[in-house]
C-alpha cells in the first residue's frame, strides 16, 4: 500500500483517501430524521421477499428512498410484542447500496443486519448454506471513500457474535469466513478466484466491503447473513438456480430476529 502523498496515490485517485469528516453533500442534506423510526433495520436484497413481507400496505412506508429510479420504500415492520423493524431493498452494487445505507442512518436507523445471496468460492458449499462474513476483501470503489486503503475490512465482532448466537439458537449450519467483494462480476476470471480462494475467501458478493466501511465510519452496529448462492468453485460456473433458493425468507426472519438483538 503506498504512503499518503506518495507518487502512486497520487496518480491513483481511489487511494486518494480524504480523512475530512466533513463532506460537501452529506446525507442529512437529503434524509431528515423520522419521529419514532424503528432503529434497528434489515437491509434485505431479495426483492420478493420485501414485496411479501411489506408491499400492499403489511408495512408503513416511512420515506421513500432513492437516486433517480426506482426509488427504495423505508418500510416499518411490525413484527409482534409491540417490536418493529425498518427493511429496505438496497439496490445492487457498492455504490448505491452503501448510498441507501446512509440515507437509512440518516433517518434514524442505528444497528443493521444485511440478507443477502453470494458466489460460493469454496467446493462443497452447498446452496443454500448460510455463511456470516467476518471480513471482507475490498475490491469494490466504495469502502476506498470510508476507511484509509488497505486490502481488507473487518466485520464488527460483536455483531457477528450475535448474529452467529441467532443461528445456533435456531439450529441453522452457518459458516463464518471472509468473502470477496466485487464491483464487476463478469470479470471474475480463473485467476482471480484462485487468489481469493488462496486468501482465505469463501463467497463472493459485491456490496459487504462498502457496509462494513460505512458502518465503521458512521459509528452504527452492522453484520450480514450470506447464502451459498451459484457455484464458482469448479472448472466451470454452476448457476444453480440460486435467485429461486428457499432459503431466502428463511433468513430474512433470521435477520429480524438478529438485528433485534444487536
Amino acid at each position: 500500500m503506498s504512503q499518503p502523498g506518495s507518487e502512486q496515490e497520487a496518480s491513483v485517485p481511489i487511494l486518494e483517501f480524504d480523512p475530512d469528516d466533513a463532506a460537501l453533500i452529506e446525507p442529512g442534506h437529503v434524509a431528515a430524521p423520522i419521529e419514532g423510526l424503528a432503529r434497528s433495520a434489515v437491509i434485505c436484497f431479495f426483492g420478493e421477499v420485501v414485496d411479501e413481507v411489506c408491499g400492499d400496505g403489511r408495512a408503513e412506508v416511512a420515506a421513500e428512498m432513492g437516486w433517480e429510479f426506482p426509488r427504495h420504500p423505508l418500510y416499518v415492520l411490525e413484527v409482534g410484542k409491540g417490536r418493529r423493524v425498518a427493511v429496505f431493498h438496497p439496490g445492487v452494487g457498492a455504490p448505491l447500496a452503501a448510498s441507501l445505507f446512509e440515507d437509512a442512518i440518516a433517518h434514524g436507523c442505528s444497528s443493521f443486519v444485511a440478507c443477502g445471496g453470494a458466489g460460493a468460492l469454496v467446493p462443497g458449499l452447498a446452496l443454500g448454506h448460510v455463511v456470516v462474513p467476518d471480513a471482507a476483501v475490498r475490491d469494490e470503489g466504495t469502502s476506498y471513500h470510508y476507511l484509509p486503503p488497505a486490502r481488507e475490512v473487518a466485520a464488527d465482532p460483536e455483531a457477528v457474535a450475535v448474529a452467529v448466537a441467532v443461528l445456533e439458537r435456531n439450529g441453522v449450519p452457518h459458516t463464518v469466513g471472509k468473502t470477496w467483494s466485487t464491483d464487476a462480476p463478469y470479470r471474475e476470471t480463473v485467476a482471480r478466484i484462485a487468489r481469493r480462494r488462496a486468501e482465505g475467501c469463501i463467497t463472493v458478493e459485491m456490496e459487504a466491503a462498502a457496509f462494513m466501511a460505512v458502518a465503521r465510519h458512521r459509528g452504527v452496529r452492522f453484520v450480514q447473513y450470506l447464502y451459498a448462492g451459484d457455484d464458482l468453485s469448479g472448472e466451470a460456473w454452476d448457476h444453480r438456480s440460486w435467485q429461486t433458493s428457499s432459503s431466502r425468507r428463511a433468513l430474512f426472519e433470521l435477520a429480524v430476529e438478529a438485528c433485534l438483538e444487536l
